[in-house]
């Protein structure tokens, strides 16, 4: 069972700036405590030492983190750059594309993992406040036309778009990689 020494309390009051202040002008002048004195248990704050109160002093310093005010910033300082994009997403479909024949069935897992691929090498990019969005699609080749479309609430000024497109004998791999500013 744990000791009275291995707890402590944060007695939070009202006087508790009075208390502090009194502490340290009687601190070394008194035999008893104020709870002796007046017959009374004393609290947990009393069984405190000195190297708890060095550890709890260090636990409240860490647990205060420093709050910056709002910038109000309204544009990141590494802006999205679409053809370097463009250029990450063409590379990683031809290189995981080129030799693959089209398979309804393994088809929607190749689609995950290239996704993957492009959505952690856009990350490594490091653009500045941009959530993404990355969407690949294949379809196989059987004469047919292909429509896609998103719909999006857009900010024309900050959000962008980037496509690559793969086509090999048995099919076509679309990739589409949404870029959203996120403030």
């Amino acid at each position: 069972m744990a000791s009275k020494r291995d707890y402590i309390v944060i007695r939070v009051t009202a006087q508790s700036k009075y208390d502090s202040f009194y502490n340290e002008q009687t601190k070394g002048k008194r035999t008893q405590s104020d709870y002796q004195a007046l017959g009374m248990a004393p609290t947990e704050e009393e069984y405190i030492s000195d190297s708890m109160k060095a550890k709890l002093l260090a636990f409240k310093a860490n647990r205060s983190k420093i709050r910056y005010a709002n910038t109000y910033r309204l544009e990141s300082h590494n802006k999205f750059q679409d053809y370097l994009v463009r250029e990450k997403a063409q590379a990683i479909l031809t290189n995981k594309l080129q030799q693959a024949k089209y398979d309804g069935v393994s088809s929607p897992s190749l689609c995950a993992s290239v996704s993957e691929e492009i959505l952690k090498a856009v990350k490594e990019l490091d653009f500045d406040r941009y959530k993404y969005v990355v969407s690949v699609l294949i379809v196989e080749k059987a004469g047919q036309a292909i429509n896609v479309a998103s719909r999006w609430v857009w900010d024309v000024q900050r959000d962008t778009w980037v496509s690559a497109k793969c086509e090999t004998e048995t099919f076509i791999a679309l990739a589409l990689v949404m870029a959203c500013y996120y403030e």
